[in-house]
């Protein structure tokens, strides 16, 4: 693994070799001198160096942010306490106090995995018994990114964990999520969707529409939080801003157990941005064991505004761009 320090040697071999397709520099961003940019023909990402990780970067290139940014908190590390900052990043669940809220405000190692992908190691979680990385692979030639999340048990007794990873989307959009196909009573007797929900969760909220094919969750910066979460089998979740159509895929293993009463998906909302977080199964991970956890993301440019709750232009505009990609 190499350290911080030693990125430029790495950087630096990396683009003398790298493809025509991908490329990947050391930036600054909004105060941070380190950080690692990859970028291809269509998109481009940036991943923080001197904190984290976090992707806190997203987009077209040479386009706007898909991730919301916390401005204050911008180009600072070192903090005593967590810090939201925003992007996308990798959590413990069940979610705890201080378990969940390690502060991740020191520098990152990087090593670059080949031609278009890299690892992030930040400094152990040695309260937790945890070590986190991340893996960031992007497409030579898509719009395409995969992220692996790993949790490696680093203490000498079982961890109880799941990985959980959070992407916070900036404001003013709203999140698509497709529901199972229906069924008649005849058809099916067992149900087929669980949800869970929280203390502040209101079903009378303008923000929520329930729909047959589809919940959509609008971002309000006038209202405060609002959560649930699912046992999510439709396999993606999208979020649709400014002609900006970001897609996560969420997996699900059926039978396996996972954290908040089954969810390996959840989302939460308040007056300044919207969560797109999906976990993976819990259990006790024993020393020396690691757990994955994968994502893909995709980014479409161009997608016409679809209203809250319009599920016909949802399958107009929407479905066919996911149809590409499952």
């Amino acid at each position: 693994m190499k350290t911080t320090a030693g990125l430029a040697t790495i950087l630096a071999a990396a683009i003398a070799a790298q493809t025509a397709e991908v490329v990947m520099e050391t930036v600054e961003y909004k105060g941070w001198k380190n950080n690692l940019k990859l970028a291809n023909k269509q998109m481009e990402l940036i991943v923080t160096l001197d904190i984290g990780p976090r992707v806190i970067f997203l987009g077209p290139v040479g386009g706007e942010n898909v991730f919301k940014n916390y401005d204050p908190q911008m180009g600072k590390c070192g903090e005593k306490d967590w810090q939201i900052r925003g992007g996308h990043r990798l959590w413990l669940a069940p979610e705890g106090m201080p378990f969940s809220y390690f502060p991740d405000n020191t520098p990152v190692a990087a090593k670059k995995l080949g031609p278009n992908s890299v690892r992030f190691v930040p400094a152990p979680e040695t309260p937790n018994g945890i070590q986190k990385e991340m893996d960031i692979t992007l497409d030579a030639k898509a719009n395409h990114v995969t992220v692996t999340h790993r949790l490696k048990n680093i203490s000498r007794k079982k961890v109880h964990v799941a990985p959980w990873a959070l992407t916070v989307m900036a404001p003013g959009g709203m999140e698509i999520i497709p529901l199972p196909a229906k069924k008649t009573h005849d058809e099916e007797l067992q149900p087929n969707q669980f949800m869970t929900i929280w203390a502040y969760t209101d079903f009378a909220d303008a923000r929520w529409r329930w729909g047959t094919r589809y919940f959509t969750l609008s971002q309000d910066p006038q209202k405060g939080p609002t959560k649930i979460g699912l046992a999510h089998q439709e396999k993606w979740i999208g979020y649709l801003r400014n002609g900006l159509l970001f897609v996560k895929t969420i997996g699900y293993k059926r039978g396996a157990a996972y954290p908040d009463n089954g969810c390996n998906m959840e989302t939460f909302t308040n007056q300044d941005m919207l969560e797109v977080e999906s976990l993976g199964p819990v259990g006790d991970l024993a020393p020396g064991r690691s757990v994955e956890h994968v994502e893909q993301w995709y980014l479409f440019t161009g997608v016409p505004q679809v209203a809250a709750g319009d599920e016909a232009a949802i399958d107009k505009h929407i479905r066919p761009l996911v149809e590409r990609i499952k």
